[in-house]
């Protein structure tokens, strides 16, 4: 890729406006045109560009329609939104020259043709300013000298690119008061850097039993008597989700299928993909309620969810959360579509994708995540099988530990998680991992099912699935990853589902299912069960550190239920 200042060169002959980027500092140098006048020089630093572009992405709907230059537009709208004081004074007196600057930059990290370069057009799409934002802080990072050298190595790693994918997009958090469960989720979604745009929290009501207090309900008491859709906080943060994907300008078409008959789809290739923020719901406290009750409707369509990929294009649909027959029963449409945040009839810009989802519905879009934290005391609700079976469930001390003497001095961070993109595992997702085959995974499931056949926590093709599923998110490239896989398998995916006395724990040959199942992993993770793993989730902040290692998670959590129910009862809850 060409570096800024060799673009700005191969750019000035198309511009009246030259600038370069200054050699001994994180700023920009750039002139007005001198035709109203003499030429005259003016500086902003890279962190004034990068809050600029900021400030712009997160007031989209006010720049989007301003991409080709009007004065007054830009300067009225900079004045109004720019939080940096230099460039929101720069932008009320020099409006052109800072325009042609962010346009160059935006264009120079989006890789466009030089010869395609106009001082009239700035590229304000979602996915340039994403890509450009996410360049600028890694150059600007690189003048800083007052950042100290620890901090300067947490940033680079936070904000870089790539993220862990999850195998599923509904977590359950679950642990004590005050480990940082919520946190967690907050400072996922500000790893996005439009945290606003992408996290929601709502508080879970005791008093929530069906799925209307989460996602809403029709109402006629009106004054006119005609129904009206009452919506919700987390059914417009779906909606939110939805005009993230429309706007990185993947396909949002319908599709016919031979099985499944016309379908609402979203189609497209992997580079654009990629440039999908996750979108992070987090419901606080979500046992408060019962979550088979107010959640069930969340918990069916999330089985529907399915990925096709046929190369690097792939297509992705579900079932409707806020079906077509709901939306047809309300009278005043435009006002729902108000609400959900798609616009109107005459600004146009969602027209199309409005009249899709008014005829086939809302569906669970791919970019959204939701977290669940979870404390189990005597006043939350435990959870059913039905649950636990569509959910990761996450023993947050066990995964994400409090260690007291990285308070102040942190060594290490969490990794960036981000949503699934794959329903059903197949041997093309395997095949650059350790496990190329699945074969390997396959026959370490059989044998923990072994152990189960007969008890009511036996497995069924879901959990091989989802195995391999984890296989394929975590791409692992030797047996000791791959061994980490399984083992958090076990944590997240089937320990959750064991609990009872000692008659229900009791399997083939009347053996203790839970000893049963010590010994079979003690086979099948050799080599990690006596030495330890890798960490999935978490990394040193020392780039050139050693991975961290921790004990199998199931050799702990088993050899605490075991030690339960001695006492007459186990489970998996702290």
């Amino acid at each position: 890729m060409t570096d800024l200042n060799t673009y700005f060169d191969l750019v000035s002959g198309q511009s009246k406006f030259p600038c370069g980027l200054g050699s001994s500092g994180g700023f920009v140098n750039f002139r007005n045109s001198g035709q109203r006048g003499s030429v005259k020089e003016f500086t902003l630093s890279l962190e004034s560009v990068l809050s600029g572009l900021k400030d712009i992405s997160s007031n989209l709907n006010e720049f989007s329609s301003m991409t080709r230059y009007v004065e007054k537009e830009w300067r009225d709208n900079g004045s109004k939104h720019f939080s940096d004081l230099a460039l929101n004074s720069m932008i009320t007196v020099q409006t052109k020259p800072c325009f042609t600057t962010f346009s160059k930059i935006i264009d120079w990290a989006t890789e466009k043709n030089c010869s395609e370069y106009d001082d009239n057009v700035i590229d304000l799409s979602p996915i340039s300013l994403n890509t450009t934002i996410e360049k600028i802080e890694h150059l600007a990072l690189s003048f800083s000298p007052k950042i100290r050298a620890e901090n300067k190595i947490k940033t680079l790693l936070i904000n870089r690119l790539d993220s862990s994918l999850l195998s599923k997009p509904f977590l359950l958090l679950a642990g004590i008061s005050g480990t940082g469960k919520t946190r967690f989720v907050r400072e996922q979604a500000k790893t996005s850097k439009q945290f606003s745009e992408t996290y929601c929290l709502t508080s879970v009501r005791p008093d929530w039993h069906e799925p209307s207090d989460l996602l809403g309900y029709i109402s006629r008491l009106t004054q006119d008597g005609n129904a009206e859709y009452i919506t919700t906080d987390v059914l417009d943060f779906i909606a939110k989700a939805w005009r993230a994907i429309a706007d990185s300008g993947l396909s949002v078409e319908v599709q016919d299928s031979d099985e499944l008959g016309e379908r609402l789809v979203v189609a497209g290739e992997r580079d654009a993909l990629e440039q999908v923020l996750p979108y992070w719901l987090c419901l606080d406290e979500m046992n408060l309620a019962p979550v088979e009750q107010y959640f069930a409707d969340y918990l069916s369509v999330l089985e529907t969810r399915e990925w096709t990929w046929t190369g690097d294009s792939f297509s992705y649909s579900s079932d409707a959360l806020l079906k077509p027959a709901t939306i047809k029963a309300v009278a005043n449409k435009e006002k729902l579509r108000k609400e959900l945040g798609f616009g109107s009839a005459e600004d146009g810009k969602y027209n199309e994708l409005w009249a899709l989802i008014c005829q086939y519905g809302l569906g669970i879009p791919f970019n959204l995540l939701v977290a669940g934290t979870v404390n189990m005391d005597e006043t939350t609700h435990g959870f059913s099988r039905k649950v636990i079976d569509r959910a990761l469930s996450f023993d947050f001390g066990e995964f994400f530990p409090n260690d007291y003497a990285d308070f102040f001095t942190p060594t290490n961070y969490n990794k960036r998680l981000s949503y699934p993109i794959w329903s059903n595992a197949s041997k093309a997702d395997l095949a650059k991992t350790f496990d190329v085959d699945g074969t390997k995974t396959v026959a370490f499931l059989s044998a923990v099912n072994a152990v189960l056949k007969n008890t009511p926590f036996e497995l069924a093709f879901r959990a091989l699935n989802e195995l391999l599923l984890a296989v394929a998110s975590s791409q692992p490239q030797d047996d000791l990853t791959l061994k980490a896989v399984w083992d958090d398998f076990m944590m997240c995916k089937v320990l959750p589902r064991i609990e009872g006395d000692e008659d229900k724990l009791v399997g083939q040959n009347q053996h203790n299912i839970l000893e049963a199942l010590l010994k079979v992993l003690e086979e099948q993770l050799a080599g990690a069960w006596e030495n330890g793993r890798p960490d999935l989730y978490r990394e040193k902040l020392d780039p050139e550190g050693e991975t961290i290692t921790v004990d199998c998670r199931s050799k702990k959590k088993l050899s605490w239920m075991n030690e339960q129910l001695v006492r007459g009862f186990t489970s998996f809850w702290p």
